[in-house]
């Protein structure tokens, strides 16, 4: 299968750097799952994920450790950080991998929910909440920076 110049720009990692990847086919499915192994695994009310064929998935720097979260797959996830990276079926043809872990997240749009009966009831509340940009949270207290320690979003 012949790598189109688009989908080579599909890069992403964790965030301490220790992972990094490329996709080598335009991610596809994406979704968000509420169910309460997704809310648990992410530490948050969602995961969000799109899929690629599993040899399109290539690790460039490091090794994503695996947990068996479920007798139907494995979830990968940086040994030294935690960040979530992707979620593999057992003896499936694709692997999906974590929205966010993505360097421009924003470039894959989910169109569907899972576990939809696990959404948290507050969710649709407080996305329709006040919103604020941080550098004016962090300037509401004092602060210029969060001096953070997180890798860049592209490959170094």
């Amino acid at each position: 299968m012949a790598v189109s110049q688009a989908s080579s720009k599909f890069t992403g990692g964790c965030q301490c750097g220790a992972v990094r990847y490329r996709l080598d086919a335009e991610p596809h499915d994406a979704n968000l799952c509420h169910c309460r192994m997704c809310q648990k695994a992410g530490g948050g009310p969602f995961m969000a994920f799109a899929s690629v064929p599993t040899p399109a998935f290539v690790v460039t720097r490091g090794e994503i450790a695996l947990y068996k979260s479920s007798e139907i797959a494995d979830r990968g996830f940086c040994r030294d950080c935690g960040t979530p990276l992707t979620y593999a079926g057992r003896g499936a043809d694709h692997i999906s991998v974590t929205l966010g872990s993505l360097d421009v997240p924003g470039r894959v749009a989910p169109d569907v929910q899972l576990g939809v009966e696990g959404e948290v009831a507050w969710l649709r509340r407080a996305l329709a909440a006040p919103a604020t940009r941080s550098e004016d949270w962090l300037a509401s207290k004092r602060l210029t920076s969060a001096g953070s320690h997180q890798h860049p979003d592209y490959d170094t």
